[in-house]
């Protein structure tokens, strides 16, 4: 069986970098909140967080006798946290950590290429108190047993070892203490998944009353394309059944999200064949283009099999559908261009984002003012995330569409807010087959809606979006699968214009009462191929936001100098 991950654009390495064997903390705080132990502790200033008086806290929810998901709470920078609005942050994968979302996407701070912290002017802490979960277990921080072990660099499984001790068939910079790696205290699935997310917010709540907040906002994406509605609708049960603090969703943004893949797989054919992307990259030639919509659609291929598993639910049946969409669809991709997925700008492997946090996160100053109990593990290879992928694998999860699109649209009907955004040069989930999700939701007015000009205050056109009432959904120019990386900007003021009911395009008219943005009823912007990359990135080179190319010594060297079709 195959198995992969729709993770973050940094996803091209096994990253467990200075891992040691460490001591179980023994300075957090415990408290109990709604039910469920939570053992925290407040971080030092410059941690993270480096704003003098802004607060931020990390540590465990005891959600399961033997499962602890890893939060880290960060205090809004320029409201009153007492009354910011509170906001979940949501990495998908499945197997993705969310200290990923933190630093390198849309927390406080980055890590340099010299360890050094980074402040991030575009933080959504600006204008929220925000939750960072390291969800399902096993992920990230998250740990079902701590145990002393290495991780294996083939299936970013952990192995454990009888003690503290690194062997030598063991890299030493990937021993230390891990979970356990037992596939039976992790999710295997995206509903299997909701109720321990529920119990770590009702954790986090009733342990910080100060942040506690009926209504709340999810932000995800990726795989969040799943975990988005399916949470959102495990919340209302447990409302319904007055079970815990009541927990009302108010908005739900996802970022190059994976909702349907009846919908979504074959829209990697459109992508690079018909009618492409536009970025003027034509990957295949003719003999691989029919070999790819066959696959698609021959009968008996993926679509086919992606019904026959939406119609019987059955594991088997979703697992093997997954596998041929994969293996025959869109990793065909992967094997012809050697370029990323998650930015079809860059040949793999791709030094963006940055992951120099994974190392920093590995250090013991950081472990120990976080209460970390293991080492960080970021197992990112796009055949095997870990426990997590794996266990999801078996499920065939990424396969199901399981009442996405039904889920969305009741949110809309009562009142949430839904901002569906992607980055153009995303081929993993890409803008087309999420536009096509969008129409498929049909939210009230939406055909007769129109592609505007989303207005950020730099002046420069970033994207367009359509919006009717409460639904919108953005393309974002010149940006890979993690927007907030590459427009900071844009993303944080998305984020807030959705936080405050305004228009998405502008941010200044309330969308209640019928509002549609107005503008041609399809996006044709062209990028061209200007920042389409010849050859390997340098990891050393850093990315420029405004230029849309990456920087190595001071100098685009990278871009290309001709508008050769590829």
């Amino acid at each position: 069986m195959v198995t992969f991950s729709r993770l973050s654009a940094a996803a091209s390495l096994l990253a467990v970098a200075f891992a040691q064997f460490i001591p179980a903390p023994t300075d957090l705080k415990t408290a109990h909140g709604n039910g469920y132990q939570v053992r925290w502790k407040e971080v030092p200033s410059g941690i993270c967080e480096t704003v003098p008086g802004v607060k931020s806290y990390s540590g465990y929810v005891d959600v399961e006798s033997q499962q602890h998901l890893f939060f880290w709470l960060f205090s809004a920078r320029n409201v009153d946290p007492a009354t910011a609005p509170l906001t979940i942050w949501l990495n998908g994968g499945p197997g993705d950590p969310s200290m990923v979302g933190l630093f390198s996407e849309n927390g406080p701070c980055s890590i340099d290429y010299n360890q050094n912290v980074v402040f991030n002017e575009y933080s959504w802490s600006n204008v929220s108190n925000m939750i960072y979960i390291d969800e399902p277990t096993q992920v990230g921080f998250s740990y079902s047993n701590a145990v002393s072990g290495y991780i294996d660099a083939t299936s970013g499984n952990t192995i454990t070892l009888p003690n503290n001790t690194c062997p030598s068939y063991a890299p030493a910079d990937s021993c230390g203490t891990f979970s356990d790696g037992n596939s039976n205290l992790t999710a295997n699935s995206t509903p299997n998944a909701a109720p321990n997310v529920w119990r770590a917010l009702q954790g986090v709540m009733g342990a910080f009353p100060k942040y506690a907040r009926k209504d709340i906002h999810l932000s995800s994406e990726s795989y969040g394309g799943h975990y988005g509605p399916v949470f959102a609708e495990y919340f209302e049960t447990q409302n319904k059944a007055r079970a815990g603090q009541e927990i009302n969703l108010r908005s739900l943004s996802v970022g190059n999200g994976w909702y349907d893949p009846r919908i979504q797989y074959p829209a990697y054919y459109n992508f690079t064949v018909s009618p492409g992307n536009t970025y003027d990259y034509q990957p295949y030639n003719s003999t691989v283009a029919a070999q790819v919509y066959n696959a698609f659609y021959g009968p008996g291929n993926c679509l086919d099999q992606l019904n026959d598993c939406n119609d019987r639910k059955l594991d088997d049946v979703c697992s093997s559908a997954d596998n041929f969409c994969y293996n025959n669809g869109e990793s065909v991709y992967d094997t012809v261009t050697g370029r990323d997925e998650y930015d079809i700008r860059e040949l793999a492997p791709d030094p963006f984002p940055y992951t120099n946090f994974v190392a920093y996160l590995n250090t013991p100053k950081v472990q120990k003012a976080i209460g970390a109990y293991t080492n960080f593990s970021y197992s990112v290879t796009n055949l095997g995330a870990g426990t997590t992928s794996t266990a999801f694998g078996t499920t065939g999860d990424d396969a199901r569409e399981l009442g996405i699109i039904a889920a969305t649209r009741k949110l809309l009907h009562q009142g949430v807010s839904i901002l569906q955004y992607a980055g153009d040069a995303d081929y993993n989930c890409n803008w087309l087959g999420g536009e096509a999700i969008a129409s498929e939701i049909n939210a009230p007015g939406w055909h007769s809606a129109g592609y505007q000009n989303l207005s950020t205050p730099d002046g420069i056109v970033h994207g367009v979006v359509k919006q009717a009432g409460n639904f919108s959904f953005v393309r974002v120019y010149d940006a890979g699968h993690s927007v907030p990386f590459y427009k900071p900007l844009v993303a944080l003021k998305m984020f807030e214009r959705m936080l405050r009911g305004t228009d998405i395009a502008t941010g200044e008219v309330e969308v209640s009462g019928g509002y549609k943005s107005e503008g041609p009823a399809k996006s044709r912007y062209v990028n061209g191929n200007g920042t389409i990359q010849m050859g390997v990135t340098d990891p050393s080179c850093t990315y420029d936001v405004e230029l849309n190319v990456p920087v190595c010594m001071g100098n685009a060297s990278n871009v290309t100098s001709d508008s050769r079709r590829r």
